[in-house]
């Protein structure tokens, strides 16, 4: 593949996922308001659509610099991810995803721990039904990590709150949120790669028979 063609296709992809990170965003962002889990300060939230303009395209950029992070760690490993690859699957992951983050904002467990646990459990789940993969699971272990210190780093600054923090100025559940949310853009990252994996495919096959003959 042309390297005008490929970074055409990667800068095509990274809007795509840009602007699937944001409407995740707005949507997920408006069942943690609705709970009370997360509170702005007086006179930053006064609608869905200009509260905290900042949240939407930070989450926009995440998810596209995910989406394309995880084909290219799967290029570079030479073991492009071919586990349940087709549309239908990512929409089960996305939907599976959207469940976790219902669950951390409207259902109410005895406490913090248990509802912490079966996060995790869920989270892993969703690794192990949609994605299988070592690099996958490093991937999100280190988005969740360093997606919940700069939340800490945000919240300590005042930023917005928490209104049971239980870890660190956040709830303990969130890096859960933050794996499941890696996996799930990674999913749709690799899933529109998949085009270009076919495409050099080909041109590999297309160079061997010129080889051979």
């Amino acid at each position: 593949m042309a390297t005008s063609t490929r970074v055409a296709s990667k800068f095509t992809r990274g809007c795509i996922l840009f602007f699937v990170g944001v409407l995740f965003a707005l949507v997920l962002n408006l069942l943690q308001i609705q709970k009370r889990v997360t509170v702005f300060p007086p006179g930053v939230l006064t609608s869905m659509l200009n509260c905290a303009w900042w949240v939407a395209p930070s989450c926009g950029f995440a998810a596209a610099v995910v989406g394309l992070l995880y084909p290219c760690l799967d290029d570079k490993l030479g073991e492009p991810h071919r586990y349940k690859r087709e549309w239908s699957s990512v929409m089960r992951c996305v939907a599976v995803f959207v469940g976790i983050n219902h669950a951390s904002a409207k259902i109410d467990f005895a406490n913090n721990l248990q509802l912490s646990l079966t996060l995790a459990v869920m989270s892993i789940g969703l690794w192990w039904l949609f994605d299988r993969s070592r690099s996958g699971f490093g991937l999100g272990i280190l988005i969740a990590i360093i997606a919940t210190f700069v939340t800490q780093l945000l919240v300590y600054n005042g930023v917005y709150r928490y209104t049971e923090p239980d870890f660190l100025y956040v709830r303990s559940w969130l890096p859960c949120v933050f794996f499941s949310g890696g996996v799930t853009m990674g999913n749709i990252g690799r899933q529109l790669a998949l085009g270009d994996y076919d495409e050099k495919e080909i041109h590999n096959i297309g160079d061997v028979k010129q080889h051979i003959d």
